[in-house]
């Protein structure tokens, strides 16, 4: 029996989907730790796919039944990563057809079901993707959290952290936010939050954590977090426009992915109201399938085609 095994390695966990290759059930799901190598453990990706591959058995008795592994993963456009998740599959002793791609293609297959439209993705990182009927590609954003990432998890918890210093010596009032980031880190003092943001084994995803407390401040009619979350939504405005501009994509629905997106009606809700004015046609949409989901997809049409 044929299986493909799709993989979407996210900033903060991977999802794995396994299915038949001539099928379109899913036989089964999972998640382990992330396999993001820009600013990811090494050690930690290696057990990640170690552990991905021992689940697996749990359907796959023999390797050589698996006829195709596709991974969408963050971080493809450092060639560094591609070269080091094949050793990682590799390594765990599997030597058939792979494909290695960014997870903003997965996340688009699983999301329209097909390799055409938007995808929004608003996580750990920020990125926007599309196709448009001819194949014509273009992405925005998704260069990682040192230079790019904006209206991302990351971005708002960084911006947070930037409200509590601001608030703690003086240059800003009336805000809740550094009670509840406080609260959050189960912390109690502005030098311990400094002490957590800098300490060696803080990681993005520790700092992306804090997006929530953005949500819960804007809930709280907290005028600092919401001017937050309409940046937020501004920023992920301006990855969209290139995309749909480029592309001719007036109409097409817009699928949004990520915690941010999803978690944070705030921002959502922010997001609608800009489209709605300068394109009106489009619409924010939830996924059709997932990420992983999409991956098996792009496996299957990867293997009908190779």
């Amino acid at each position: 029996m044929a299986f493909i095994v799709g993989i979407d390695g996210g900033g903060t966990k991977t999802a794995v989907t396994v299915a038949h290759g001539d099928q379109e059930d899913v036989l089964l799901t999972f998640t382990v730790g992330p396999i993001n190598y820009n600013g990811g453990n090494a050690d930690a990706i290696t057990a990640s796919f170690r552990e991905i591959f021992t689940q697996m058995k749990l359907c796959c008795t023999h390797l050589e039944q698996v006829h195709h592994v596709c991974i969408g993963a963050a971080g493809i456009s450092n060639p560094v990563v591609s070269r080091f998740l094949e050793k990682q599959v590799r390594d765990n002793g599997y030597t058939g057809p792979l494909t290695i791609t960014g997870d903003q293609e997965t996340a688009l297959y699983g999301a329209q079901n097909a390799m055409q439209g938007i995808i929004l993705i608003a996580g750990t990182g920020s990125i926007c993707f599309g196709v448009n009927h001819k194949g014509e590609r273009h992405r925005t954003g998704g260069f990682g959290h040192l230079i790019d990432d904006e209206g991302s998890g990351y971005s708002i918890g960084r911006d947070l952290l930037s409200v509590l210093v601001q608030a703690e010596d003086g240059r800003m009032t009336g805000t809740v936010i550094p009670s509840l980031v406080y609260e959050r880190l189960g912390l109690g003092t502005v030098q311990e939050v400094i002490g957590f943001v800098y300490h060696k084994n803080t990681t993005k995803k520790d700092i992306a954590a804090l997006a929530p407390v953005m949500t819960k401040a804007c809930e709280l009619g907290d005028v600092r977090a919401l001017k937050l979350a309409e940046q937020c939504a501004a920023s992920l405005f301006e990855l969209v426009v290139p995309v749909i501009e480029q592309l001719e994509l007036y109409e097409s629905p817009i699928a949004t992915a990520g915690s941010v997106l999803q978690k944070s009606p705030f921002v959502r809700e922010a997001l609608e109201r800009r489209l709605a004015q300068s394109y009106p046609q489009t619409k924010l949409i939830m996924p059709v399938n997932n990420a992983a989901y999409g991956a098996v997809l792009l496996g299957k049409s990867k293997m009908m085609n190779g």
